[in-house]
């Protein structure tokens, strides 16, 4: 299974979208949606600069289909979507989903077990309020984002300036737009239907025409005399 474009922008929410370099609660370098060293290139660290909006949203599509990977292989039973989208919130949160009680009760069938063992981990106390978001999007499919999600610059010493962020539409990074369609190229009428203006026939009687008629119908077709 894949994440939905809901699902998406529900972690980014969760997450954040910050394009520069910053230390999450546990002092670990991170940077776009909730990227860190751990998670492959780029090193936050060791590239503290800016990043573009498409730089991070880049990085989340590499780093998403690491953690999907991940899921699909934990879970041995078949999910529903929003418990699917739940899940791989928690484990791009945690890495915890292949030790996770919820896990084992959930491959056991366990469903409401499984919903329940997502308050299991709440280290750091800041993460509660994520914690019951994903576990109310197991449960009952409730997705808390609303389509929002926020753009937080930081400063050079590594730290998210919450109160200048501002509102981003993800939507053309997460979903982008069909290619567009060509206008159709205007074709001839077929050859018949031309033919039927100049000379008097029907469809049935096609087979009668001579090469002779078929001469003089393409000759006015042409304009010539």
């Amino acid at each position: 299974m894949k994440t939905s474009l809901k699902g998406l922008i529900e972690i980014a929410s969760h997450e954040g979208v910050v394009n520069y370099p910053y230390k999450d609660t546990k002092g670990i370098w991170t940077v776009g949606i909730g990227h860190t060293k751990m998670a492959g290139a780029p090193d936050p660290e060791a590239n503290k600069r800016e990043y573009s909006v498409k730089e991070i949203f880049d990085i989340f599509a590499r780093d998403m289909a690491k953690f999907e990977a991940r899921v699909n292989d934990a879970v041995k039973v078949p999910v529903t979507q929003n418990e699917f989208d739940a899940l791989v919130s928690f484990d791009f949160n945690t890495g915890g989903i292949y030790k996770a009680n919820l896990t084992k009760l959930l491959n056991k069938g366990d469903h409401i077990g499984a919903a329940q063992a997502f308050m299991g981990w709440l280290k750091p106390p800041e993460i509660t309020g994520r914690r019951k978001k994903e576990q109310a999007l197991f449960a009952k499919g409730i997705y808390s984002a609303n389509g929002k999600v926020s753009l937080i610059p930081a400063d050079s010493n590594g730290k998210p300036l919450y109160n200048r962020a501002k509102p981003l539409d993800v939507t053309p990074y997460l979903n982008p737009s069909e290619p567009s369609v060509q206008p159709p190229v205007a074709q001839p009428e077929p050859i018949v239907e031309e033919l039927e203006k100049v000379i008097s026939f029907t469809k049935e009687d096609l087979s009668k025409i001579t090469l002779l008629d078929l001469y003089k119908a393409l000759k006015t077709l042409n304009g010539d005399d």
